[in-house]
């Protein structure tokens, strides 16, 4: 018996037997039509209507209030995407193996000491030369140093690709005992766990940072509303969940990253 859960999460319901080959359980998001054997973050308690804005997180919310009060199962818990899966421990350095034995299947004893399990960082400071004229002329006169590679932090990548001082504006709503960490994170630091993934063996951990998270995107609501268009912003709380995810669990939990690999399921034919 394996000694995690994996939700995958899928926009097309034609993906449901190779997530169910997989051994992971079907999340449904989006407007496709789903069957029966999907969870989808559009029944009980939910906020589903927000999930052209929040992306993956209608689910996490869907999660919060409906699954984890149930899930005292001492299990890893974990969130994976139909084009971004955690690699096999097992299989780490083996190449030429097919899908199905190249992700996670289960949790390696050695990793019982950490709390959870967050992917590999994107490095931020490898950005093109030419993106940064493209995308960033008003964050590079906000922060002339972003030129180099060691001022391109994160919230200078904020700025570029989202809107000059969104990130700090969204920031003031924090409660305070994570605004100003949250502010020395954004400007520290040069990259960050990637795609809105982690592995939890914590209900209670797990039921903190939803609370928290929800809470300040909530807030965030207020100050930015639902006018948002372009793919830069639309999926703005998404956005800004994604940085403030990795901060939170490097503050308040013991991590481990492990590395994420990019593969779409609808280009696989067999598993």
């Amino acid at each position: 018996m394996s000694n995690f859960e994996i939700y995958c999460l899928c926009l097309q319901n034609e993906l449901l037997n190779k997530v169910k080959k997989l051994n992971y359980i079907p999340v449904g998001l989006g407007n496709d039509e789903f069957s029966s054997e999907w969870l989808l973050d559009n029944t009980k308690l939910n906020i589903s209507n927000k999930n052209k804005f929040y992306g993956e997180y209608t689910f996490h919310y869907w999660f919060w209030k409906n699954l984890l009060p149930k899930n005292k199962n001492k299990k890893w818990i974990g969130f994976c995407t139909y084009r971004r899966f955690w690699e096999n421990y097992k299989n780490k350095s083996t190449k030429n193996v097919n899908f199905k034995n190249r992700i996670l299947d289960s949790i390696p004893n050695e990793f019982e000491k950490y709390d959870v399990i967050l992917g590999n960082k994107i490095d931020l400071s490898n950005l093109k030369f030419m993106k940064l004229i493209k995308y960033g002329k008003l964050a590079l006169l906000n922060n002339p140093m972003a030129i180099f590679r060691k001022g391109r932090n994160i919230k200078f990548q904020f700025d570029m690709f989202h809107g000059l001082g969104i990130l700090e504006k969204a920031i003031s709503a924090l409660d305070e005992k994570d605004r100003e960490d949250f502010k020395e994170f954004i400007y520290k630091n040069n990259s960050y766990n990637q795609g809105n993934m982690f592995i939890c063996k914590s209900t209670d951990i797990l039921e903190n940072f939803y609370k928290t998270i929800f809470e300040w995107l909530s807030k965030c609501e207020e100050i930015f509303g639902f006018e948002l268009y372009g793919y830069k912003n639309v999926r703005l709380y998404a956005f800004l969940a994604e940085r403030f995810m990795p901060y939170w669990f490097n503050k308040y939990s013991k991590v481990i990253e492990w590395p994420i690999i990019f593969q779409d399921l609808r280009n696989i034919n067999t598993l």
